[in-house]
């Protein structure tokens, strides 16, 4: 009994500091109440990693950080997409890859467009994007050595993600959810996704359940 009450204490403590780090445009609604699709963009990364590589090698490495977040996310919005949880739809990412490509936009380039010039070329009422920071190569995993005191006081952190909605046709930013990257977070990117949407899905604002209560 005892440590089930301990169990809750932790997760609602985790779920709290979730929800400290969440923004809401005061305009979300009125912005975003004709959206029907967004399209997801791979993250932009910034590695600081003790290995000594090369700038050509750290680039190529920030990639594919970056399109793994966009992977996951996917995966994840498809998975809750298939239980009717979401009030709108995203764009498979190999279409937004192959949209991007014809027109010459790049990870490395990318950063150039504005989020109104992106909507237009890919067709979607808004886009999701956010920016990695970290020390380790998260695709790869997590370092698995950790004591007991590392978990509940969350020491070793190897970073912090930011994910973000962006409105289309404003380019105004609607939502953004920030967190630390430490050996709580997940075992890989992949869970990690899994477990911070998780934590943040009762305030995400395409979420229908949060919709229905905002109404009651």
């Amino acid at each position: 009994m005892y440590k089930t009450i301990i169990s809750l204490f932790l997760l609602a403590s985790i779920s709290l500091h979730a929800q400290k780090n969440i923004y809401e445009s005061a305009k979300f609604n009125e912005l975003s109440k004709s959206h029907k699709t967004l399209a997801i963009l791979p993250f932009l990364t910034n590695l600081n990693l003790k290995d000594k590589i090369t700038k050509e090698e750290l680039k190529q490495l920030e990639e594919k950080e970056g399109y793994a977040v966009q992977n996951a996310l996917e995966t994840y919005f498809s998975n809750r997409k298939k239980k009717k949880k979401f009030s709108v739809a995203f764009q498979n990412i190999q279409d937004t890859k192959a949209i991007l490509a014809k027109h010459n936009i790049t990870y490395l380039n990318i950063d150039i467009y504005t989020i109104t010039e992106l909507s237009k070329i890919l067709n979607v009422d808004g886009i999701i994007s956010g920016n990695l920071d970290l020390t380790i190569l998260l695709s790869k995993g997590i370092p698995s050595g950790f004591s007991i005191v590392d978990y509940f006081l969350g020491d070793a952190n190897f970073g912090r993600i930011g994910m973000k909605i962006s409105d289309g046709t404003t380019g105004k930013l609607l939502w953004k959810y920030e967190k630390r990257i430490n050996k709580k977070s997940g075992k890989n990117t992949t869970v990690l996704i899994d477990r911070m949407m998780k934590l943040a899905i009762r305030k995400f604002p395409y979420e229908k359940e949060r919709k229905r209560e905002k109404r009651s």
